[in-house]
């Protein structure tokens, strides 16, 4: 499952360089960079407000970087015009955290809204689509007529992730793909996010903190750490490796996050839990 480590530029459809993000003074990226070659499954963890969505949205120019680039397919997306920048957008899929579907449309609306605003196709043809990718999803017809209050999470996850497809994207980012799912249907989740790679010749960016699903999906796992707890000469990116080796890193910070185990954070938040 996890027999590429690819890190060569010159294959990379992603490449982010010297990165910083900073809001109201405050840095949340700091100096980060990053290769992501095609294909490939990447993994990115660490704990809540080290800047791994923040990263996500940059990603695809939904937030403009204080300093350095984002380049895809070779192109700083930054510096693109908007019609070219939007263009460019619609390479990409994104799996929002909580689907980001749209409470007053049908499900079949849902899907199908990608297909009418970015291509002239019949709606005939953006129909069967819509059952393809359902079916594709484990998903029935007969949801087409539903809202999305009448889906439970994993439903409506599985609905996010077939709109997030229809248009054939070259990059999927999942943002929390499994957060608020019980253990089976996070493993759905997973076995749908290797399927899709498996079907479609798709980049994948998976921001998660549940490290199942990080070591079930990924070829290769980066560990990012908040900014404002880092010293000043320490990278952000604390591991970038193969998923399995992840716990033999020599930093604690990394096995620590890995293991579920609190270690050295009790210490810091000594003076906020009492003593």
């Amino acid at each position: 499952m996890h027999a590429r480590l690819e890190t060569d530029d010159a294959q990379s459809i992603i490449e982010v360089n010297d990165l910083k993000v900073q809001f109201e003074g405050q840095t949340v990226l700091r100096d980060i960079g990053l290769s992501v070659p095609r294909g490939q499954t990447l993994a990115v963890i660490g704990e809540s407000g080290c800047g791994k969505t923040v990263l996500l949205k940059s990603l695809i120019g939904l937030i403009r970087p204080s300093k350095g680039e984002v380049l895809f397919d070779g192109r700083d997306i930054n510096k693109l015009k908007e019609r070219e920048m939007t263009r460019q957008r619609i390479r990409f899929g994104f799996v929002f955290q909580n689907a980001a579907l749209f409470d007053s449309m049908t499900i079949g609306q849902n899907i199908s809204f990608p297909l009418k605003q970015h291509t002239d196709k019949p709606l005939s043809e953006i129909r069967d689509i819509v059952f393809q990718h359902l079916k594709e999803v484990g998903l029935p017809e007969s949801i087409v007529w539903k809202k999305p209050a009448e889906l439970s999470g994993g439903m409506r996850k599985r609905v996010g992730l077939a709109r997030a497809l229809v248009l054939k994207p070259d990059v999927v980012l999942y943002d929390e793909p499994t957060t608020g799912l019980d253990p089976i249907m996070s493993d759905v989740i997973n076995e749908l996010i290797l399927r899709t790679r498996s079907k479609y010749p798709v980049t994948s960016i998976v921001v998660t903190h549940d490290m199942r699903t990080a070591q079930k999906v990924a070829d290769r796992l980066v560990m990012m750490y908040p900014a404002v707890r880092l010293k000043e000469d320490e990278p952000q990116i604390l591991y970038d490796g193969r998923p399995e080796e992840v716990e033999d890193s020599r930093d604690q910070r990394v096995t620590q996050f890995v293991r579920g185990e609190a270690g050295q954070r009790i210490e810091e938040m000594g003076a906020y839990i009492g003593s």
